[in-house]
């Protein structure tokens, strides 16, 4: 029925389609079957949280969620050292805690900022090093997706104007 000129929208309550998300498949699928694709603008936790989080935005790194695997994990965490600058990584709320304390391991001087519960009642940012949020984390048990980004080796300061 598609190429027979009908419309679909791929919409979800979770966020923008397509961004670290099973909608890119369906994307491809349809660019594959020369199918006309037209975004619709909507929320996303990516740009929502590096907008607001006061990191430099000249330049950043989309990774997503990091594999689980500890193998490809591990690289991927070794990777992300040499990128300029910020980092941007999607996190589960069963796996924050271990994120960051791989952060605290391979990046321990950087600034992070965790945005967590994005456009709801219980929005937060979370700013410091690794180990200062690992134990804000620990403490309270943070629940909900969360958005960590991770700022460039040598940021500049955020001051107050």
């Amino acid at each position: 029925r598609l190429g027979g000129g009908a419309k679909v929208a791929l919409v979800t309550d979770a966020g923008t389609p397509g961004i670290s998300d099973p909608g890119q498949r369906v994307v491809q699928a349809a660019i594959a079957a020369g199918l006309r694709v037209e975004p619709v603008p909507g929320p996303c936790a990516l740009v929502a949280a590096l907008t607001a989080s006061g990191l430099p935005t000249e330049e950043f790194h989309f990774i997503g969620f990091l594999p689980q695997k500890s193998g490809r994990r591990r690289q991927r965490l070794a990777m992300l050292a040499d990128l300029p600058g910020a980092i941007v990584l999607y996190e589960s709320p069963y796996r924050i805690e271990k994120l960051l304390g791989e952060l605290v391991e391979w990046l321990p001087d950087r600034l992070v900022v965790v945005a967590r519960e994005l456009t709801k009642r219980f929005e937060e940012f979370l700013r410091g090093r690794p180990a200062e949020i690992l134990a804000t984390a620990r403490q309270r048990k943070l629940k909900g997706e969360s958005v960590v980004m991770i700022g460039p080796a040598d940021p500049p300061p955020m001051t107050a104007k």
